[in-house]
């Protein structure tokens, strides 16, 4: 989802009147998303490679995982706003 996304941002901000660095920000932004699922995923692989029993330490991984990709999808909502919202 993240990369289909990540290409109607890309489209999106050729067509909005915004600076040469907004639109590299408001791209950025949701890279950055793209960038934390894929370490997500990378955490979530280990973890399950390690061991299929359940585990305090394997749960608090696989949750901050998920944080990491929760907080990058914030910044990136607070980046579209704080620049479109003029």
């Amino acid at each position: 989802m993240e990369c289909l996304l990540l290409a109607v941002v890309i489209i999106v901000t050729l067509y909005i009147d915004v600076s040469k660095v907004e639109r590299l920000t408001l791209i950025a932004s949701i890279g950055l998303v793209l960038i934390a699922e894929v370490i997500n995923s990378a955490i979530e692989k280990i973890v399950d490679r390690i061991g299929t029993e359940q585990h305090v330490l394997s749960g608090q991984a696989k949750d901050i995982g998920s944080a990491a990709v929760f907080l990058t999808l914030l910044l990136a909502i607070f980046t579209w706003i704080s620049i479109l919202w003029k």
